[in-house]
């Protein structure tokens, strides 16, 4: 109970403490869609989607989780890996352990992300893990200047749009996951996007009919994929997104 008290106050406190500010340039909007700890679905068929629709993603990989059974998915393999790369998804990096960020001291940190690049670089040299996600969506106050000065940026889980000054260390993310969003929600995040010419991130785990309680239908992914269609938004990474806005 302690552990996850700690956890949301530190959540809490670095979403005030800004250690990258930076200011969106006047664009138009774009969507990235984001997965966490890539189970093999995400990497099939969910990357199969976003292809179908000339979009990448950004898979955000523990490398502990790599070709291991869980709970609610199987965890894709570093053949999956190298092919999501070599077709312009990009490689994201969470702890090498999916140890929380807030968890760990400045050094622990370290060494978790040199075990993440290590393993990548083994499985293809040109991998370059530029961005990272929070494991759990937890964000460390203590950690944030540290990921700044390793990542480009750094993502949670606080749902809604990025929109003048953000924080390039804690980028708001929505879930697209259908225990917690329908499509006339994932609709509201798109004209949202659309009013304020803000960049909307999405993230979930597995795409499957019969998702786990973290993941998304391909009919839910489907229909947020053809709501960025309809609006004329492109599907970019989050290496492109940072490209694309002077970060």
């Amino acid at each position: 109970m302690l552990s996850g008290l700690n956890g949301r106050l530190s959540n809490r406190l670095a979403r005030h403490f800004r250690a990258a500010p930076h200011r969106l340039p006047a664009h138009a909007p774009m969507v990235s869609f984001t997965f966490d700890d890539a189970p093999d679905s995400a990497a099939g068929e969910g990357a199969a989607l976003l292809e179908s629709h000339d979009g990448r993603g950004t898979f955000y990989i523990a490398g502990s989780l790599i070709n291991q059974p869980g709970d609610h998915w199987h965890g894709l393999s570093n053949e999956a890996i190298v092919r999501l790369h070599r077709a312009g998804h990009e490689i994201g990096c969470h702890t090498f352990s999916h140890s929380r960020a807030v968890d760990l001291d400045e050094s622990a940190m370290a060494r978790e992300i040199e075990r993440n690049r290590s393993h990548f670089r083994g499985i293809d040299s040109s991998i370059r893990l530029e961005n990272f996600a929070y494991p759990y969506g937890l964000a460390s106050v203590w950690r944030k200047p540290q990921l700044a000065k390793i990542f480009r940026s750094a993502r949670g889980i606080l749902p809604g749009v990025n929109n003048d000054v953000i924080d390039l260390q804690f980028l708001r993310a929505s879930p697209l996951v259908n225990c917690e969003i329908d499509t006339d929600g994932v609709d509201r995040y798109f004209d949202e996007a659309v009013a304020s010419g803000g960049w909307l991130i999405f993230y979930g785990h597995d795409v499957v009919d019969a998702p786990s309680p973290y993941g998304c239908t391909p009919a839910l992914l489907r229909h947020a994929l053809m709501a960025a269609a309809s609006r004329n938004m492109p599907i970019v990474t989050v290496a492109e997104a940072l490209r694309r806005i002077g970060a």
